[in-house]
Parts: C-alpha cells; structure tokens; sequence
C-alpha cells in the first residue's frame, strides 16, 4: 500500500511538471531566448524539485511523522495550486489532525473546483471534526441541493453523519435547520425526529414521526420508531400502534416481529403465539423468525415446536450456532437423553453459553462413571478471566462431590485456593467441603478469613452459625451470626432454618417451631423437612412429624440429613 502510495505521488509530481507546474504555480511564463540549455536546467530543476518534495511527503509519512508529511505536501499544494494535490494535502492535513490547516487547504480546492462534490464533503467531513455546526450549515444545505435525486437517502444519512459530536441539542438545531426546507418529503421529519430523539426531546420526536407517517403512511421503519417512542412511557400505547399497522399492512414483517416480542416482553405469550405463527409462514428460512419462534415455543412448553425450530435454525445462517446447540443440550438433558446433551455441548464452542456447556458436558461424563473425561474436559476448556476458572475448580470440585470424592474435592479446591487465597468463592466451597470431611477447625479459618474479606457475606456468616448449631456449642454466638446473615437475607429459606435450628438447639422450642415452619413453605427441601420433623416431634405433634418426613422422603430418597433424622425417630 505504502508503495502505491509513492508510486502515485511521483505520477503526479510528473505529472503536474509535464502539464505546466510553472503557470498552474502562478509563475510568469519564460519568454523565448533562444538558450536551450538554460530552458533545459530550469525544467530539471522544477522536476526534481517536485517530484522531491512529493516522494518526501510520502516518505514521511511511511515513516509515521504526520507533520513532515503535512509540510511537504501543504507546500507543494499552495506552490501548483493544482486540484489534486490539494486534495492529497487536505486529506493528509485532516490525518495528522491540523484541521485548521484541513479547512483552509479545502477553502483553495473550493476555490479551484467550486463545483467539486468531493470538496465539499471533504470540508463538511472537517467542519463535523472540529464541531463548526454554524459553518456546516451552508456546506451541507449546498451538498443536498447539488444531489436532488437521491435527496431522501441524503437527508436519512444526516444523523449518522453526526453522530459522532456529543452536543446533540446543537445537532438537533443544525438538522431542523438543514431538513425544515424539505417538510414535503417524509425522509426530512424522519431526520429531523431522530435529531430530537437523541436529544431526549421525545415529544417532538413523536410528532416529526407522525409527519413522516402521514407523508408515507406505509413507511415500516417510521412506525417502528414511533413505537419505540411510544414504548419509553407506555408499552401498551407502542403495541396498540403496532397491531394498527400491521393490519392495514400484512407484509410488514419487521413491524409484526417487533409487535410479537413487545408482546413476549410484557409476558403476553398467548398472544404473540399468532403473530409469530404468521411470520414462520411467510418467511420459513429467515432466521430473525425462527430464533424467536423457537424461543417463545419453549417458553409455553412447547418443547416439539422448540425443538424442531431449533435444529431448522442449524441449517440456516444464524451466526450463533453455539447457542442453538446449548438449548438443545438443555432439552435433551431434560428429556433424559444425556448422550445427546453430551454431544450438543460439545458443539458450544464460543459465547456466553461456552463455560456453562463445559461444565454441564462435564457433570453428564462423572454421572456415566467417566470422572477422569469429565475432569480432562474442565482441565481443557479455555478461561478467558479468573473469575471463569474459579467457576471451572468450583465445577470439578462439585463432580467429585456427587461421585461421594469429598476428600478429592476438597484437595481440589485447596490447591486452587493456595493459587488465590483470598478468593470468596473457593473459601466458601472449600470451607463447606472441609466440614464434609469431618475438619470443622478448617471450615472455622475459611469462614472467618472470608468474613474478614467481606463482613456483610450473608451465606458465609450462616454456614459458620449453624456449624456452632449443629455441633450445639457457641449457641449465642450462631444465633448471633445468623441473625445478622437473616437480616441481610430476610427472605431466604436456609438462613431461616439454620435460625430455626439454632433456637431448638437452645431450647426456644415455639419460636424454632414457627421459623422452620415459615422456611418450610418458601421451600420444600429436605433438611428443613428433617429439621421441621425432629421440632414437631419434640413439641409432641409426631403425627405432623411423621406426615411430614415421609412425604419429604418420597421425592428425595437419598438426602442423608433426612434419612438420618428418619432412622432416629421413625425406626
């Protein structure tokens, strides 16, 4: 590139001595003498002279110094006065930002091709950068007059053009300014209320839209900014301006779309349903329909219509196949298909989904007995933070757990907290894994050094208070601790039943009651059941006591908290 660069320049240089440099530089012509020579040296020294000072600019420029390059050409562009080395000066003057030199380097190409379009945009492009909207005005006026055919497409390219200057109340006004002669034509009230709109004057952006809408009642991109409009202050008003289009216009795909997922977003599925129905029939291979058509399907449970949209959308364009391919991962895994769940979150390979595939793909490995796959899958999956690999320890350590590794586990995460010792997320998994491992004293120093990082950790002061509780020593001190972790988290069910447990461990037998039987409602989970049971059963209601675990053992047969609390009373 560098060297077309130089290549054209010396073409010019030539050029511009081959044309007449001497005139064209304002010089007086040689009148005949009748000496050769002398007329012979004066046109090699103007050669040279050109055509070095063209290779220096270019040279300098290859080189990284913008200013040398500027001089050079500036120069050469004020000495030929020729057009196009006024263009290649004004061009790099704009590069090395000596825009004041810019402007007055496009005043002379004017000045040379007043009736150049290239001129004139290369001097509304510099008035823009410098942010002389008072100038800019005229120039852009003049730019729109002088291209009258394709005046709508020029008028919709105004804020684009703009959209790099912070002050949007001035572009607003250069814009009315600028459009306001043209308020015959939609395209300058379109211009006019993105101006306003940008300017979070939405009032006056509703009302240019309205224009524009009644210059060209079926313009699909006005009313779809009219109901973005209409949406900042009332999602119903922008969907009853949606259902009013698309049905005096059945073919307004974008607008139908836009209505079907304001619908979904106001959680008005029933109603989309027809609306994305009509869209997978128009246009059955467009991915823009069948990614939401598919999405909203499973959102109604529709998990054949999901599915089968879904592995449609694999065989069109849509960028983002790993997505497609996690969703139906997550369907198979539902539906008891563990291999084909494997094989689709194989297939995730970037994204926002790529670490929860890796570490689902994982756990479906350790669930078949395959631990050492599942654990070279996490150990190979790229991190891209170290958030990201705690989230990869933190995975493994929970495979190890589930194949009842908890001294595995706990190695795991130790070896990942010795790398980073102060982070929260392992010391509070590698204290709860200790504590598995029967090492309460280490549970202790990971939750007191994590409380000493974050004070406020509600889960971190909860799992120290009900170790106390359920080792019944320090009662004071949990309740203490849980209380606080309750206040911090007043409506979570386990802080609510360590608290429960606490007070049973201090005898408080009515308030234990009440707390654990508050928990119990939020969630029906086993260890609040088997706590529940054990201070029913104490309080003398063994009936309920009884009612309630065997329920609760129904639906979570293995959990050891339950089964032990069922071995102690119900034998």
């Amino acid at each position: 590139m560098q060297l077309k660069r130089i290549a054209a320049a010396l073409s010019l240089a030539l050029g511009l001595t081959q044309g007449g440099y001497g005139l064209a530089a304002g010089e007086a012509a040689a009148k005949p003498t009748g000496k050769r020579p002398t007329t012979q040296a004066s046109s090699e020294d103007l050669l040279a002279r050109t055509v070095f000072q063209a290779l220096l600019g270019e040279l300098a420029l290859q080189r990284g110094d913008a200013k040398l390059g500027s001089d050079a050409w500036t120069d050469l562009a004020q000495r030929t006065r020729d057009p196009k080395v006024v263009a290649r000066a004004t061009e790099i003057a704009g590069f090395a930002r000596q825009y004041d030199r810019a402007l007055e380097l496009s005043k002379l190409w004017l000045e040379l091709e007043p009736d150049s379009v290239k001129a004139k945009q290369a001097q509304s492009t510099l008035l823009i950068q410098t942010n002389r909207l008072d100038d800019l005005a005229p120039q852009m006026t003049a730019l729109l007059e002088q291209d009258k055919p394709n005046i709508g497409n020029n008028l919709l390219h105004l804020n684009r053009m703009l959209g790099k200057i912070s002050d949007k109340k001035a572009i607003q006004s250069l814009i009315d300014r600028v459009a306001s002669p043209y308020d015959n034509l939609p395209e300058a009230h379109f211009a006019m209320a993105q101006a306003a709109a940008n300017a979070d004057d939405n009032l006056r952006a509703l009302n240019e839209t309205e224009k524009a809408l009644q210059l060209r009642p079926d313009w699909e991109t006005a009313a779809l900014a009219r109901a973005q409009l209409q949406a900042r202050q009332s999602s119903q008003t922008a969907i009853d301006s949606l259902h009013g289009f698309v049905d005096r216009y059945p073919t307004a795909r974008d607008a139908r779309l836009a209505l079907a997922r304001l619908l979904i977003s106001e959680k008005r599925y029933n109603e989309a349903r027809p609306h994305f129905d009509h869209l997978i029939k128009e246009n059955p291979e467009n991915p823009d329909v069948i990614y939401p058509v598919a999405m909203l399907a499973l959102q109604q449970g529709d998990t054949t219509t999901g599915r089968n949209q879904l592995e449609h959308l694999l065989n069109t364009d849509f960028p983002d196949k790993s997505t497609i391919h996690f969703f139906l991962g997550q369907l198979d895994q539902e539906q008891k298909k563990p291999d084909g769940a494997l094989e689709h979150y194989c297939q995730v390979t970037t994204g926002e989904q790529y670490m929860a595939a890796r570490a689902r793909a994982a756990l479906i490995l350790a669930q078949q007995g395959k631990f050492d796959e599942a654990r070279e899958l996490l150990r190979n999956t790229r991190s891209s933070s170290p958030a990201e690999r705690t989230q990869l320890t933190l995975t493994e350590a929970q495979l190890l757990r589930e194949a009842n590794r908890q001294n595995d586990a706990y190695i795991t995460l130790e070896t990942a907290l010795t790398a980073d010792p102060d982070n929260p997320e392992l010391l509070y998994e590698t204290a709860l894994t200790a504590e598995r491992i029967g090492k309460p004293e280490l549970l202790e120093k990971h939750l007191k050094r994590l409380l000493e990082i974050k004070p406020e950790h509600a889960h971190a002061l909860n799992a120290l208070g009900y170790s106390w509780a359920e080792r019944n020593i320090r009662l004071a001190e949990a309740r203490d601790l849980i209380a606080k972790a309750l206040s911090l988290s007043p409506e979570d069910p386990f802080i609510m039943d360590s608290m429960g447990w606490v007070l049973f461990r201090q005898g408080k037998l009515p308030e234990a009651l009440q707390t654990l039987e508050n928990a119990y409602k939020i969630r029906a989970d086993p260890e609040i059941a088997a706590h529940l049971g054990e201070v029913l059963w104490a309080t003398n209601r063994k009936d309920d006591a009884r009612r309630i675990l065997k329920d609760a053992a129904k639906t979570n047969p293995g959990n050891d908290v339950l089964n032990g609390i069922i071995k102690k009373l119900l034998p």
